[in-house]
C-alpha cells in the first residue's frame, strides 16, 4: 500500500476513538475516498479525539542511522512489523521519569492481553547502554534496582529491543521532550511515529487508543 495513503489511514482511525459523532462513522467510506484522493484532511476539519496527541507531520523512523546496543547498524526497518510503544531514553542517566516510563509502558503492554503479541516496545537512547547509570535504588513496584542499566534491561525489561541514536539525531526526531521530558511514542507498523503520550496520561486512556486501533488495523 502507498505510503501516504497508509499515513492518512492511520490518523483516520486515530480521529475516530471515542470521539467522532456517529454519522461520521456512518459516512466513513464516503469521507475514505475524498482522503485517499488527498481533496479532504479530516485533522485540519475535525480535530482530534483521541487521547495522546497527534504527531504532524509524522516522522520516519526508517530515515534514521540507528545502531543496536553492541553499536551495530540496525536500520529500523529491520525490526518486526508491529504497534510499537517508543521510549526515549536522551542523557546518560536513567532516573525517576526514564524508570517509571519503562514500567507503565510494559504494565500497559501485558494489559493488552490477547492483543499482546501485536505490540512490541523499542528504548531509544543516545548514549550506549553501558555509559547509562541508573539514578535510583528501587523500581516502581519496590523491587531493588539492579546495579547497571544494562542488567536491568535484562531483568525488568527483557521485551525491549534497545537502539542507539546519535544525540545530534535526537531533536528533531522527539521534539516534544524539550516541553515535556518524560514523553513516550506510539508508532505505526510501517515505522511512522504518529501519537505522543505524556507522563501524567492515565493506562486506560492509553488501552483505550491501543483498543481501537488494533481492532481497526490487520497488522
Amino acid at each position: 500500500m502507498d505510503t501516504k495513503l497508509e499515513i492518512r489511514k492511520t490518523r483516520m482511525m486515530l480521529l475516530l476513538i471515542a470521539g467522532i459523532p456517529i454519522v461520521l462513522i456512518l459516512a466513513a467510506t464516503w469521507l475514505w475516498f475524498f482522503v485517499a484522493r488527498g481533496d479532504l484532511d479530516l485533522v485540519a476539519v475535525l480535530g482530534t479525539a483521541n487521547q495522546g496527541s497527534l504527531v504532524q507531520p509524522p516522522r520516519d523512523m526508517k530515515a534514521e542511522s540507528f545502531k543496536d546496543a553492541a553499536g551495530v547498524a540496525l536500520p529500523y526497518g529491520e525490526l518486526e512489523s508491529k504497534w510499537t510503544f517508543l521510549v526515549p531514553q536522551i542523557g546518560a542517566r536513567c532516573g525517576q521519569g526514564c524508570e517509571n516510563t519503562l514500567y507503565t509502558t510494559r504494565q500497559i503492554h501485558v494489559a493488552l492481553g490477547k492483543g499482546y503479541n501485536r505490540i512490541q516496545r523499542v528504548l531509544v537512547a543516545d548514549h550506549s547502554p553501558e555509559a547509562i547509570q541508573l539514578a535510583l535504588t528501587y523500581t516502581t513496584d519496590e523491587r531493588a534496582m539492579p546495579d547497571t542499566f544494562e542488567k536491568y534491561i535484562e531483568t525488568e525489561h527483557r521485551d525491549v529491543k534497545v537502539l542507539t541514536l546519535p544525540p545530534g539525531d535526537v531533536p528533531a526526531l522527539f521534539s516534544e521532550l524539550e516541553n515535556s521530558p518524560d514523553t513516550w511514542y506510539l508508532v505505526d507498523p510501517a515505522g511512522w511515529i504518529m501519537m505522543s503520550y505524556s507522563a501524567d496520561i492515565h493506562y486506560k486512556d492509553v488501552m483505550a487508543d491501543l483498543k481501537f486501533l488494533l481492532k481497526n488495523s490487520s497488522e
